[in-house]
């Protein structure tokens, strides 16, 4: 009896020891084993950016549009009305400073004093000139005039005197010739100088007049009515006060239409080929997160760029919102989502349960009841999360995240070709 009881209660032990050794094996195994499901359903690829919002359409406010004539190369902007500010036609923007210009105006009223000087100098040494050509033609005339009476008293005079008034009366008549040809070469000449100096004048006065108007630009007002908005430079800085303007770039602000916005973001060159005009964006903003709104892609860089302190290449998009709102402001942040495409009722798994042996081959590793299985599979897309599964996995389909222990040796189940319908003499 003794003997019986020992082996009841040691036959009781050992079971109950291996029921609770087989328990913690199986939930080990189970912990190790991290599985998910193929699932069938829409799948989506979206491409998610962050973007800033700006209006479609906006008029500029330039600064001054001679500067490149004036030679001036940049000009510091000494005040600049707050940004936002809602301001009307010919309401003050901004004012620039005005002192290189000023020294140009300056030395433009010197040159202009001095030019003038010089056309009353030269009208008055060419009227002194002529007048005393003048003054010389009557002399000659005079003399001409006597020694014509002199020939004429001088017929009964013997020939060689007469010879000799006759010859005196023409080389008057030659010389008044000569004086009169003297005088026209003169004159032509004090015109041309009047004409050079008061062309000097003319010249002058223009520049004078080009610097003033020019200053008048230096006060800057609104062209239109609407909301300030500062201009970005290069690198991204807004202007201010402080800042310059430049003759190739004179813009100083903005004047966005706020009835069309779209948010400007970019791309990285890794999905920019999924991406066309007229995809479908889904757009929230980071100011108002209950907000939604829609829009579509309708422009895309065809040079990327390089973002600062990166070395990834992105492409300017710009998306169009399709809702109006009066809360949208140039400048807020947006959150988009570009639909690049959407596939419905496919298989689609994760991308954890995806494999590669060599380049060309992809596999999942599949549990059925108690056997596992490396199954080929045929990618049709994929997304940042997961891939569509064209031939290789059903719905359903229990499919391992990672490669269990001792899957290494088995054997990859290839893929039947399309068309290839297994019999049970052929299947394996």
């Amino acid at each position: 009896m003794k003997k019986s009881l020992w082996f009841v209660i040691i036959s009781v032990l050992v079971i109950l020891i291996s029921v609770v050794v087989f328990g913690i094996n199986r939930d080990e195994g189970d912990k190790m084993e991290l599985l998910t499901e193929a699932k069938r359903g829409e799948f989506r690829i979206e491409v998610t950016t962050t973007g800033e919002l700006e209006a479609k359409n906006s008029v500029i406010i330039p600064g001054p549009t001679g500067l490149r004539r004036a030679q001036i190369w940049e000009v510091k902007i000494e005040d600049l009305v707050e940004e936002g500010k809602v301001v009307e036609k010919g309401d003050y923007i901004a004012r620039l400073d005005p002192s290189e210009l000023m020294d140009k105006i300056q030395k433009a009223t010197t040159d202009m004093q001095q030019s003038q000087s010089q056309l009353t100098q030269t009208k008055l040494d060419t009227a002194l000139e002529l007048r005393k050509s003048r003054d010389e033609l009557i002399n000659l005339d005079f003399d001409v005039q006597q020694k014509e009476i002199v020939l004429e008293q001088s017929q009964f005079e013997p020939p060689a005197t007469i010879k000799q008034a006759e010859i005196e009366l023409e080389k008057v008549i030659r010389s008044l010739k000569q004086a009169k040809e003297g005088y026209e070469l003169k004159l032509a000449k004090a015109v041309a100088q009047v004409q050079e100096a008061a062309a000097k004048v003319s010249e002058h006065r223009v520049s004078l007049n080009f610097y003033e108007n020019l200053l008048t630009q230096f006060t800057i007002y609104a062209p239109e009515p609407g909301m300030v908005i500062y201009k970005r430079s290069w690198n991204g800085t807004k202007i201010e006060t402080g800042s310059t303007v430049q003759p190739w770039d004179p813009v100083v602000a903005t004047l966005p239409d706020l009835s069309t916005m779209v948010s400007k973001t970019y791309v990285n060159e890794v999905d920019i080929s999924s991406i066309e005009t007229g995809l479908p964006v889904k757009i929230s903003l980071d100011a108002f997160p209950d907000k939604k709104l829609s829009g579509k892609v309708i422009e895309i860089a065809n040079v990327g760029e390089q973002k600062p302190n990166s070395d990834a290449k992105v492409f300017q998009v710009l998306i169009e919102i399709n809702e109006s709102d009066t809360t949208l402001r140039p400048g807020m942040t947006t959150g988009n989502t570009i639909v690049a495409d959407v596939e419905t009722d496919v298989v689609f798994v994760p991308l954890e349960c995806l494999h590669s042996q060599g380049d060309s081959i992809s596999y999942v590793v599949k549990k059925s009841g108690f056997g596992i299985t490396k199954q080929e599979v045929e990618i049709l897309k994929s997304n940042a999360d997961e891939a569509v599964i064209k031939q290789g996995v059903e719905e359903g389909d229990i499919l391992y995240l990672s490669d269990p222990p001792g899957i290494d040796k088995s054997q990859i189940e290839p893929l039947i070709p399309d068309g290839i319908k297994l019999t049970e003499e052929s299947s394996p």
